[in-house]
């Protein structure tokens, strides 16, 4: 029988393994400054954050060019004074751009720390030169570009209910940003089916995994197990979060149907891969639910108890059989560049 090591032995062990940085959360009430009235992204669905403590953020301003032109940030600017809507869906105040900076640093500072930035405006819609879907500045896009540019390789992991198109369209060509996201479909924005795989030197970096409406926990679950191991085969530096909390059951935009258990079974599986993991808030419109799901999640990073349980979900037979379909669709667009 192989000899325990001796106390010593242990300790160079645990001295030598990789530490994992504690998820804590980034927030400030200059998000509620974003005021969009009656609207399913409103500052209510921060209002229940109130016992979280304001940090001292850095602004983003300096860091948005990065993504967006000088023009589009001055529209972003000019319609905010007035409280004017940049699109259809997407209404502004003149608090909404000093917030939407603000979420931009936020961003910069989960990234540098392995925190959560607790933030809106969300981000994951914007594209370069418009606002789409809420967004006004796609904020993990930003600090993906800012480490991309530092020579990092970044994995981004979008989890929101909807395809972030705006992230998507930011990195369809490039090799050195993976772009993973699982969205119902058909929803919001139309598009991210299974062959949207990227383009050029980002062709097989792109991995849309589209979930027909009534998916729940079985497939979420699933779909976490086959496609993991791509971004392990990425080797990224960093994984980037865009953490929406839209599938869960009881969402109001979606119909999808995960359990809060869902999102820890999330942060369990990446923080027991990864050691450089930030996330940034996305959807989540059902105030009572999103943040039981947030703090799942956070509490799965952080090797804890789950905190708020919830009955585990199944999806109907049909909404399997599509699954099977697109999931086996995916990985035949993708299996000329990863091992499955």
């Amino acid at each position: 029988m192989k000899n325990k090591p001796s106390p010593s032995e242990r300790e160079k062990e645990a001295t030598s393994a990789p530490i994992q940085k504690r998820m804590e959360l980034i927030y400030n009430r200059v998000f509620l400054e974003h005021d969009t009235g009656m609207h399913p992204e409103s500052k209510k669905r921060l209002l229940i954050f109130d016992d979280v403590p304001d940090t001292e953020l850095i602004e983003g301003l300096p860091f948005i060019e990065l993504v967006h032109s000088p023009g589009y940030i001055e529209k972003v600017k000019s319609t905010c004074r007035l409280g004017g809507h940049m699109d259809g869906d997407t209404a502004t105040s003149p608090g909404s751009f000093n917030a939407a900076q603000y979420a931009v640093g936020a961003t910069v500072m989960a990234a540098d720390s392995g925190g959560f930035a607790l933030v809106r405006p969300p981000g994951h819609h914007a594209y370069p030169g418009r606002a789409s879907g809420f967004c006004l500045f796609n904020n993990v896009a930003i600090v993906t570009r800012k480490l991309a540019s530092e020579g990092k390789r970044v994995a981004i992991f979008d989890f929101d209910g909807h395809l972030g198109d705006g992230t998507s369209a930011i990195f369809y060509d490039t090799d050195q940003v993976l772009y993973w996201s699982l969205h119902q479909y058909p929803a919001f924005p139309g598009h991210g089916f299974v062959d949207e795989i990227g383009a050029g030197k980002g062709k097989g970096f792109t991995v849309n995994v589209p979930l027909p409406p009534g998916s729940a926990d079985d497939i979420l679950e699933s779909s976490l197990n086959y496609f993991l191991p791509i971004v392990e085969q990425f080797q990224p530096d960093v994984i980037a979060v865009s953490a929406g909390f839209d599938a869960h059951q009881f969402d109001l935009l979606l119909d999808l149907k995960a359990s809060a258990n869902f999102f820890y079974k999330v942060g369990q599986e990446l923080s027991a891969r990864f050691d450089n993991i930030f996330a940034t808030l996305e959807g989540g419109y059902n105030v009572d639910e999103m943040p039981k799901c947030l703090y799942n999640f956070m509490a799965g990073m952080n090797g804890e108890p789950i905190p708020y349980p919830e009955q585990t979900t199944s999806s109907g037979m049909r909404v399997l059989e599509t699954y099977e379909i697109y999931v086996h669709s995916v990985m035949a667009h993708l299996k000329p560049y990863w091992k499955f």
